[in-house]
């Protein structure tokens, strides 16, 4: 019976730390958590109104009595130097009526850290019917609120803060020791990599691409199709190890690129690394995509080179679509490392 509830309890806390639904959004909120149990919710202006854009993040780490931090980034993706600058410095911030004081926007960002009490208070007023606004000579900002409380409970549940007294949403007496630890972001250490372009026997092009082709279906990756031309890039990496690259496929404003480590001699036993990506440089294979044309969102990946393989050390998006910002509001990652260079 002991065991059975142990493995009940164990179940649960496993339950509690998967991340929520990739990508979780729900209506003008969206939620990220990434490998250590640090959340981050972001919300937005209502979308297809007048209202100017405008998006906050709220950033709690995992772990008991952690407080939540809160931004909020005016909107700048359409506006000139001048207008931002007008849009800039000290701010009103307001729950409806009820005066919150002022933060000062950075010019160059865009954004301010509001204090614990406007933080406290903007949470209620997502939780409850307010409406958070900000305004200045430039302008007022309207922050929406629609999926605020969907979003913050599944933080809650992520971090297991349900019940406790620093829930967001769902507030109880259950212990503050009950809420998950923190966990260790894990340590890459990047090893040195040879510079400079390689090549290969003309003869041993043509069984390279048959390995090459058996992960992929027919038509997959365009500069594997059978009949066309390969143009295949290959680069020194390591003693022993070459890095083959080819595009795979286009769009309209993204391009991906297939990257493999191979033996320098046959056997070349290529292992993919991924055909997502936007290029390599110095032992690093980066992707970074747009989510739109507008370019106003997108994600962005990256492989390190450890001496024997390449482990991914980051994955994060921008967060919504919402002509906040040119290239996107916010870093919401649900990957993170700390890479180190080799001694």
């Amino acid at each position: 019976m002991i065991l059975i509830l142990l493995a009940a309890c164990l179940a649960g806390a496993v339950r509690a730390a998967e991340p929520p639904d990739t990508g979780f959004l729900h209506k003008d909120w969206e939620l990220s958590c990434d490998n250590t149990r640090t959340c981050r919710a972001a919300g937005y202006h209502v979308e297809n109104k007048d209202d100017a854009a405008v998006s906050v993040l709220l950033t709690r780490k995992a772990g008991p009595d952690e407080p939540v931090t809160a931004q909020v980034q005016l909107g700048s993706y359409t506006e000139d130097d001048s207008a931002n600058a007008a849009k800039a410095g000290v701010t009103t911030m307001k729950v409806d009526a009820r005066p919150l004081g002022t933060v000062r926007i950075d010019p160059r960002t865009m954004t301010a850290t509001l204090s614990a009490q406007q933080t406290e208070a903007l949470i209620e007023a997502l939780t409850k019917t307010g409406t958070p606004r900000w305004s200045n000579r430039g302008g007022s900002w309207t922050l929406s609120g629609a999926g605020a409380t969907a979003v913050l409970l599944k933080m809650d549940e992520f971090q297991g803060r349900v019940g406790t007294p620093g829930a967001l949403v769902r507030k109880g007496t259950k212990a503050e020791d009950s809420v998950l630890p923190a966990l260790p972001a894990p340590v890459v250490v990047a090893a040195p990599v040879q510079k400079g372009k390689a090549s290969l026997p003309r003869d041993a092009v043509k069984p390279l691409l048959a390995e090459l082709r058996k992960g992929f279906d027919d038509g997959e990756c365009e500069g594997l199709a059978a009949g066309a031309k390969a143009e295949l890039e290959v680069e020194k990496l390591a003693p022993g190890k070459l890095l083959v690259s080819t595009q795979c496929w286009t769009g309209a404003y993204n391009a991906g690129f297939a990257y493999w480590v191979i033996n320098a001699q046959p056997p070349y036993a290529p292992v993919l690394v991924t055909d997502q990506a936007s290029g390599y440089a110095n032992g690093t294979i980066t992707a970074a995509q747009k989510g739109r044309g507008l370019g106003d969102c997108g994600s962005r990946e990256q492989w390190t080179w450890d001496g024997r393989r390449f482990v991914q050390t980051l994955a994060e998006t921008s967060g919504m679509c919402r002509l906040v910002a040119p290239g996107g509001p916010w870093n919401l990652p649900t990957l993170v490392t700390v890479v180190r260079k080799a001694k």
